[in-house]
This record gives structure tokens, C-alpha cells and sequence, in this order.
């Protein structure tokens, strides 16, 4: 089959967005919900997101900073507190998820105007929303400054919470249909995981046996 190639160097930043986006998907949505160092609450969402490693327990986040170059709201607080707590969205949340994508003013608190009932953080200072299926609190670990225009924060999960229901205490095993989380895709579209499949991948022992006859014909 042909492919188109595009010379990122080429590209304005809008192009580059415009082609990652319709290409990485679907992208988790990290509904992030932080405190001021004035102990006002924020809540973001953000799907320049995803985990890089378990051991230690590490998210990372891509924050785009406003256009007059000042830290977002979510990404002010995460750097003055050292703090935050990431919050997966399933699809009854997604009204309340977008009220919180909206640019409100530094002082005004996304959580009341959404209607979404918190509890105090156990091991940080930020809210965790009772409606999400899953929740990590972070701490700050790093940030990557790439650009005036981006930052990217790595936070170490230090508590995660999970609906009961969603669950098997015993074998850690999560309902991943039942969490019915929602993921991002290109302009204003997003996805529901509802649809899956199962493929184990074999060990090399396995993998030989089902296929020497293939390989030694070659």
C-alpha cells in the first residue's frame, strides 16, 4: 500500500496537532483536579496523557501552557503544591468532564460548576471526584519544560482508588468493560473502549512449535 510522508520540520505546530491527533488514538483523558497555594480547587482534562512505567508507579502529562505563556491553571498548581490527582472518565462523566475543559478564570471552581461531588485527598491536598471509576493521587517527580509552549509533568502515583464494583479485590482484576472508560480522538470526537479482544502473545518455545515447519521451508 502508498503512504503520504510529511516532513515534520515542514509542518506548522497546528499541522503537526492536527495529524498526531487523528493518528494516535484513542488517547486516555487524564481529569486532573488540583489546589491553589490559596486552597482554590481546579479541575482540567487533558489527553496528552498516559503511564510510562510501574515500577515506581509514573504518569505523565503534556500541559500546553495559555498563549500569553503562563502556566495553565492545572499546571500552576501542580508546580506550586507538587500535587494533583488524575481521574479516569467513563462516559457518564463526560458532560462534567467537558465543563472542565472550559478556560475559566484562575478563581473560579470547575468542580462546584460541574456539580461533582469530592472527598479530601488522603495522601495529597487535591479533591478526588466520588463519580470517577478510577483515581491516583500524585506527587511532582519531574517536569520537562520542551518548549515556552508545553510542559510535561511526571507524577509518581502514590494511592489509587477503584470503584468496588469495578474490581476483584482478590486478583486485582479490573472490569474493563464495566469502567466503560472514554478515550480522545481527532477534532471533537471521542471513543468508548466497549469493543475488545483477547490476543495472548506466545513465548518463543510456542511460537516455534507452531511455526518450525513454516521457517525451515524458507
Amino acid at each position: 500500500m502508498n503512504s503520504l510522508s510529511f516532513d515534520f520540520a515542514a509542518l506548522t505546530p497546528k499541522e503537526r496537532y492536527k495529524l498526531l491527533i487523528g493518528t494516535v488514538i484513542p488517547r486516555p483523558i487524564a481529569l486532573i483536579t488540583t489546589v491553589s497555594q490559596d486552597g482554590i480547587p481546579n479541575a482540567g482534562s487533558f489527553s496528552f496523557f498516559n503511564i510510562l512505567t510501574h515500577d515506581p508507579a509514573i504518569m505523565a502529562v503534556g500541559i500546553e501552557y495559555k498563549p500569553c505563556g503562563r502556566p495553565k491553571d492545572t499546571a500552576a498548581n501542580i508546580l506550586a503544591t507538587g500535587e494533583f490527582t488524575v481521574h479516569i472518565s467513563d462516559h457518564a462523566l463526560v458532560e462534567q468532564m467537558e465543563i472542565c475543559s472550559i478556560k475559566f478564570a484562575p478563581d473560579v471552581d470547575e468542580l462546584k460548576i460541574a456539580g461533582l461531588k469530592t472527598a479530601p485527598g488522603e495522601t495529597v491536598r487535591s479533591p478526588r471526584i466520588l463519580a470517577a471509576p478510577a483515581a491516583f493521587e500524585c506527587r511532582l517527580l519531574q517536569t520537562v519544560p520542551l518548549t515556552p509552549a508545553r510542559v510535561i509533568v511526571l507524577g509518581e502515583v502514590k494511592r489509587m482508588f477503584v470503584r468496588e464494583t469495578l474490581i476483584d479485590p482478590a486478583t486485582l482484576h479490573v472490569d474493563q468493560i464495566g469502567i466503560d472508560a472514554v478515550g480522545r480522538l481527532g477534532g471533537h470526537l471521542y471513543a468508548r473502549q466497549l469493543d475488545q479482544f483477547e490476543r495472548v502473545t506466545p513465548t518463543v518455545e510456542e511460537f516455534m512449535a507452531r511455526n518450525s515447519a513454516c521457517l525451515t521451508t524458507r
